[in-house]
């Protein structure tokens, strides 16, 4: 588990590596990932976007950049939880992710809310932190 707090928001994120749709034998392996928001904020928060940087482990580093999460652009009463789960393929065993979310308060000012880094692994791959 994996957690920031930005502006009163929380995001937590949970990889999980995700072996019956991975292929390592075709260079792909893939994770999907729980994400909870959770609003601390005393009103309501819309996600407009996400902005993704993800990085396998040769170093190399591809962005994703787009409206809201999973279809949809959530509104986040205060105090309330969004939850959803989503996927990454990688071409190699090991990486990471991290980005941030564009949201948007009541007052129809935009606010940055950090995603943590969270590390993709498999659990036959010894990490190496640099």
């Amino acid at each position: 588990m994996y957690e920031s707090v930005t502006h009163a928001v929380r995001v937590v994120v949970t990889p999980t590596f995700v072996m019956e749709k991975s292929e390592p034998e075709d260079s792909r392996w893939f994770w999907s990932y729980r994400v909870e928001i959770t609003n601390f904020r005393p009103e309501a928060i819309t996600l407009r976007s996400r902005h993704w940087v993800i990085t396998d482990g040769l170093g190399r580093v591809q962005e994703v950049r787009g409206p809201g999460v999973v279809g949809e652009e959530p509104r986040i009463a205060s105090g309330a939880t969004f939850e959803y789960t989503s996927g990454c393929p990688l071409g190699t065993p090991s990486g990471f992710m991290v980005g941030s979310y564009r949201m948007q308060g009541e007052d129809g000012a935009f606010f940055e809310v950090a995603i943590p880094a969270f590390s993709l692994d498999t659990p036959d791959v010894r990490r190496v932190v640099n």
